[in-house]
Parts: structure tokens; C-alpha cells; sequence
């Protein structure tokens, strides 16, 4: 298991060119899809992609029929058992991107991943994580060779050769020169994914000010980020510390607040120095205890390693009498708080549940793994919805300058 956190900054920053790699399709995006007129800043005008001017090295794009378009809409699920369904409805014409880097998802044999993203893997977890963003901002989300969890645990050829963050960084040069135009964009990552952005953010956004501008907002889950003043800390990035703050980043890692961070936890501190880590809830970005307005499959037992998890019956989320949940995502209005708080030498996200047997509603959510994992697995479903409206106050204010 801890083979698997490791790998999640592995590989370095520097450089812009990706392992070559032959593009075969033939439906690769163009400029007329989905750039929005403007033009690029000078840090990507002219880039020519390594791999990414093929359109199937791309789990989700605006201007592609993909699996980001499906259906999102979510049963609201009271306490008292009520049932309500909110649909979802993406934005016609969003006025910022959003740039996404999955977890380790993939499933691949081999130390790293292959370009083929899988529906039940790269697709899920983009879905889950990053496609409810579409009601905010057009989505940007590439494949990207990664440390596979083969790899990660310490399985595949431990010969093997490979530069996730090369790719992530080509995928992102290539939306910079063909698809931004000068909008605002939001990163978000989980995991792995953060690792990547935090490379990303490090070695792009902080070396160039015109690119900073254009940050509306990062956020990067389940990762290690310093704290401020700290070895490893950005310098010019700075971390969220009001609602609707813009350019700014949130970072968290989620425990129960009756399990919290055990000796040797993976989440909450620096990979490489075991400081605490940075905790901003996408909740509350001031800090304090906040309702958590979270985003599940309606399938429960369903999560990053297992997606296609066999449902119970009749209902994961709530009594038989209660009615159907016909919805692939479901809300629990009320089940959950958390707050960031120093615990054990590591800051995270304690993470309330207010279950009640006495009503219909379950009374647990999912997400486990081991102690020092947390609630890893749903770091980022705890607070989706969170996510979407910090981004919109996010986009107002980037927009007001």
C-alpha cells in the first residue's frame, strides 16, 4: 500500500516533450472545435502535441461525444426517506475550462498504463470526479500513461521505463496552444492526479505570471501539498483562504472523525518530508465545520477499484418503502460535516456522519480502505458539490478580475 502513495509524485518536471508516440486517428480536435477565438499566451504559442492531437488520448473533451455527456442527474435522498430528483444540466456556454488528471485508476498489466482508457476505469473515475464540472466549465481531461496500480504496488517490471508527468504536461501544453484562448481554467486532481498538477503547478504556473492569471482555481485531493513557508511550498500560488477566493488552491485528504490519522498515515503530510500537509476544504475555505454537499453512485459498494460492484437490494441508500432510486448518483443532504484539523502530526479533513437508525436514510457511507488510507477513496465525492460551487463564485470573481 504504501508502494502505491509513493508513486504519486514520481517522475520530474522538467522538460516538455513526452515519449514519441504515432497518432493514428483520424478525428484528431481542431482548432474550429473548441477553441474559443482568442489567442494563446506567449508560453504555448506555436507548441506542436507530442501525443495529444489525437482525439482518443483524451478521456473527455468539449468538443467530442464521450462518456463526460452521459447521464449525471441524482436522486436527493432526505433523511426522512423523501425522494427528489435533481437533474443535471451542463452549461451551454461555459465561460472557463476545467483541466482534469485521474487517480491511480488503471488496471494495465504492465508498471505503466497503455493510451486504451477504459470505460470502468479512467472513464469511471473521470465521470465521478470531474464531469459534474460541466454544469461550470468545459472539460478538459486526458489519458495519460500512469503509474498503474500493478505498478504501484510494487507488481509489473520494475525495468520498465515511463514519464506520467510528461504526458500530463504535453496534454496540457497542447489545450494551452489549440483550446484556451485566454479563458480562465480550474485544475482539479485526485491521488496520482495530484501529484501531476502539483508538477504542473510548480514548474508552469509558477515560473510564468501570465499563466497565473489565468488560474481560476486548483484543486488537488488526496495528495500532500506544503504548507505555506515551508520547503516545497509554492511560491507564487497561493492557498484558498475565503470562499469564491480565485487563483488559489484547496488541497485535502478525508478520515472519519472517529478514526482519525493513525502513526505512519499516508494522507494529511508531504511525501517527502512527513510535515503536515496543506487542508482546505472545498466546504469551507475560511476553515470550520461545514455541511459537506457530497455526490455518490447510487450504487454504494461502487468506488475507484471497484465500479461495477453489485448493488443491494432493493436500495443502497434507503428503505424499500421509500421509493426507487433511478439515478446514477445520489445526495444525503445533512449526513455528513467535516472541518480540517490538525490530528497526529497531519492536517485532514475529519469527516462527520450523522446516521440515524431510526430513520430510512442509511445511516454510513462508503470509502474505506485501511486505517492510514482514510476516506480516500471518496475524497473528492465528499465534496462535489462543494467543488462546483466554489468554481462557479471562483469564475465570477476571475471574471471581475
Amino acid at each position: 500500500v504504501g508502494l502505491v502513495l509513493a508513486g504519486c509524485t514520481s517522475s520530474g518536471s522538467e522538460g516538455s516533450e513526452a515519449p514519441e508516440d504515432d497518432p493514428t486517428g483520424s478525428d484528431a480536435p481542431t482548432d474550429e472545435d473548441a477553441t474559443p477565438g482568442g489567442e494563446p499566451i506567449a508560453r504555448y504559442a506555436g507548441y506542436e502535441s507530442v501525443s495529444y492531437d489525437d482525439a482518443s488520448h483524451w478521456v473527455c473533451r468539449p468538443d467530442a461525444d464521450d462518456i463526460c455527456d452521459g447521464d449525471l442527474d441524482a436522486t436527493v435522498v432526505e433523511a426522512d426517506g423523501t425522494l427528489t430528483v435533481e437533474p443535471f444540466e451542463a452549461a451551454a456556454d461555459p465561460a472557463i475550462d476545467c483541466f482534469y488528471v485521474y487517480p491511480t485508476i488503471s488496471k494495465d498489466p504492465g508498471t505503466y498504463s497503455d493510451w486504451d482508457a477504459a470505460d470502468d476505469e479512467e472513464g469511471w473515475v473521470t465521470v465521478n470526479q470531474a464531469a459534474r464540472l460541466q454544469s461550470e466549465c468545459r472539460l478538459f481531461a486526458p489519458v495519460y500513461r500512469q503509474r498503474t496500480l500493478v505498478g504501484l504496488g510494487g507488481g509489473g517490471d520494475p525495468e520498465a521505463e515511463g514519464d506520467p508527468y510528461a504526458d500530463v504536461l504535453d496534454a496540457f501544453s497542447t489545450y494551452m496552444a489549440n483550446d484556451n484562448g485566454g479563458r480562465g481554467v480550474v485544475l482539479i486532481g485526485h491521488s496520482q492526479g495530484t501529484g501531476m498538477l502539483a508538477q504542473l503547478i510548480a514548474g508552469e504556473f509558477e515560473e510564468d505570471a501570465e499563466l497565473r492569471e489565468l488560474l481560476v482555481g486548483a484543486y488537488l485531493a488526496g495528495g500532500g501539498i506544503a504548507e505555506p513557508g515551508t520547503g516545497g511550498a509554492f511560491a507564487e500560488v497561493p492557498v484558498c483562504a475565503t470562499d469564491g477566493e480565485a487563483g488559489c488552491i484547496a488541497s485535502w485528504a478525508s478520515f472519519r472523525s472517529d478514526a482519525p490519522p493513525p502513526d505512519g498515515t499516508f494522507f494529511g503530510v508531504t511525501r517527502t518530508s512527513g510535515e503536515p500537509a496543506v487542508c482546505v476544504s472545498p466546504s469551507a475555505f475560511a476553515g470550520g465545520d461545514a455541511p459537506l454537499d457530497a455526490y455518490f453512485p447510487a450504487v454504494a459498494s461502487s468506488s475507484i477499484l471497484s465500479p461495477e460492484a453489485a448493488p443491494q437490494q432493493p436500495s443502497d441508500w434507503v428503505d424499500a418503502a421509500a421509493g426507487t432510486i433511478d439515478t446514477p448518483f445520489v445526495k444525503v443532504p445533512g449526513l455528513l460535516s467535516g472541518t480540517c484539523e490538525a490530528s497526529n502530526g497531519a492536517n485532514v479533513l475529519l469527516v462527520d456522519v450523522a446516521g440515524d437508525p431510526a430513520d430510512p436514510r442509511a445511516d454510513d457511507i462508503p470509502g474505506d480502505l485501511t486505517p492510514e488510507w482514510g476516506l480516500h477513496l471518496v475524497d473528492v465525492n465528499l465534496v462535489m458539490g462543494d467543488v462546483v460551487r466554489q468554481v462557479a463564485t471562483q469564475a465570477d470573481a476571475w471574471a471581475e478580475g
